[in-house]
C-alpha cells in the first residue's frame, strides 16, 4: 500500500515535491519500500500526537515556502482505481483550493451500507465548474439502520483525501485548534520542541468539524478504505465456505471467518463469523461485528498498559 499511495502521488506531482509523514518506527520501512526518494523527503514524527499535529507541522514547513502551495493530503491504506480519475477528482480539487478559501475533503458515493466510514452531509453547490459542495455537516462511524438512511439521502463517505492551501489550513488552525497553534512557534526550536508541547488529536475533530469553510470534490473513482480487517474480505477471494485467508491459516467447519497469519500458524475449528489475525507475538480474536470496533480496543490496551 506504500508503493501504491507514491505511485498515485507521483502521478500529480513531481517526486521532489512529496512529502512522507511517518513515525519513527515506520521510517526505516519506507526507505526500504522506496529507495528512491532521499531522506529529505521524510517529516518523521518523534511522537505519535495524530493527524492534526503532523499535518500542521507539514503544512508550516510548507509555507515557509510557498504559503499559497496547495497540500493533497493522502493516507496510505486505502484502494484506488482507476488512476485516471483519481487524477481527474484531485486535480478538481486543486482548482477549488487554489480559487476559494476552503477546506476540502473527497466525498465517496456509497456502494453499500457501511458502519466502519464516517459520512458527509453535503449543503450548497460551491463551484459550478467543478461537482464540489459545501460540507453541511460531518457524521462519525453510523449503525447500520443510520448508515442505510444516510445513504438514502445521498449523503457520502468521507475518504480522508483531503486538500487545501497551506495559508488556510494553517489560519484555520488558528481559529479552530488553538491547542495546536499556540505550540506551532515551537518549530523554530526543532519538530522535537513542537511535538512535546502540543496535545494529540486528529484533524477530523480538531479542524474540520469545527470550521464553517469545509467543502467536498465528489469521487469519480471507485474507493475502499482497507485500513480495517473486514476490508480484507472485499479485497481477497473467499473459499466456498465464506472464509478469506491470508498465510499459514486454515478453518476446519467454520464459516464467514477472516484468518491472517504473518508469522506461526492459526487453525480455526468449528467457529463461524470470526476474525483471527497472529502477527508477531500478538494473536487477536474477535467477532467480525465488532471489527470496526478496534480503536476502541487499542485506547483499553493503552490505558492498561499506564
Amino acid at each position: 500500500m506504500i508503493r501504491d499511495t507514491v505511485d498515485r502521488a507521483r502521478s500529480l506531482v513531481p517526486a521532489e515535491r512529496l512529502r512522507i509523514l511517518a513515525g519513527d518506527h515506520l521510517a526505516e520501512p519506507f526507505h526500504r519500500a522506496l529507495p528512491d526518494l532521499p531522506h529529505s523527503s521524510y517529516l518523521v514524527e518523534p511522537q505519535a500526537k495524530g493527524t492534526c499535529p503532523v499535518l500542521a507541522w507539514a503544512a508550516w514547513e510548507i509555507a515557509r515556502e510557498d504559503p499559497e502551495a496547495v497540500i493533497v493530503s493522502l493516507h496510505a491504506d486505502h484502494l484506488i482505481r482507476p488512476l485516471e480519475a483519481f487524477q481527474k477528482t484531485v486535480r478538481d480539487a486543486v482548482r477549488v483550493a487554489r480559487e476559494h478559501d476552503v477546506l476540502l475533503t473527497v466525498g465517496v458515493p456509497p456502494d453499500r451500507v457501511e458502519t466502519g466510514f464516517g459520512h458527509i452531509e453535503p449543503g450548497a453547490r460551491l463551484d459550478d465548474g467543478v461537482d464540489a459542495w459545501r460540507v453541511e455537516t460531518f457524521h462519525e462511524k453510523p449503525d447500520a439502520e443510520t448508515a442505510r438512511r444516510y445513504m438514502d439521502a445521498g449523503y457520502l463517505w468521507n475518504s480522508g483525501i483531503f486538500v487545501w492551501r497551506a495559508s488556510v489550513f494553517l489560519g484555520e488552525v488558528e481559529r479552530h485548534a488553538s491547542e495546536v497553534a499556540s505550540a506551532l512557534p515551537r518549530l523554530e526550536e526543532g519538530p522535537s520542541a513542537f511535538f512535546e508541547e502540543v496535545p494529540a488529536c486528529v484533524v477530523d475533530t480538531a479542524v474540520l468539524e469545527r470550521s464553517e469553510s469545509v467543502a467536498m470534490v465528489r469521487a469519480t473513482f471507485a474507493w475502499d478504505d482497507v485500513g480495517g480487517w473486514e476490508a480484507l474480505a472485499r479485497v481477497r477471494e473467499a473459499d466456498g465456505d465464506g472464509n478469506v485467508l491470508e498465510g499459514d491459516a486454515t478453518v476446519v467447519d467454520g464459516h464467514g471467518n477472516l484468518a491472517y497469519a504473518d508469522a506461526g500458524r492459526i487453525v480455526v475449528f468449528g467457529v463461524d463469523d470470526l476474525v483471527v489475525v497472529r502477527t508477531g507475538d500478538t494473536t487477536l480474536v474477535t467477532a467480525r461485528e465488532r471489527a470496526p470496533d478496534l480503536k476502541f480496543l487499542l485506547s483499553r490496551l493503552e490505558d492498561s498498559a499506564s
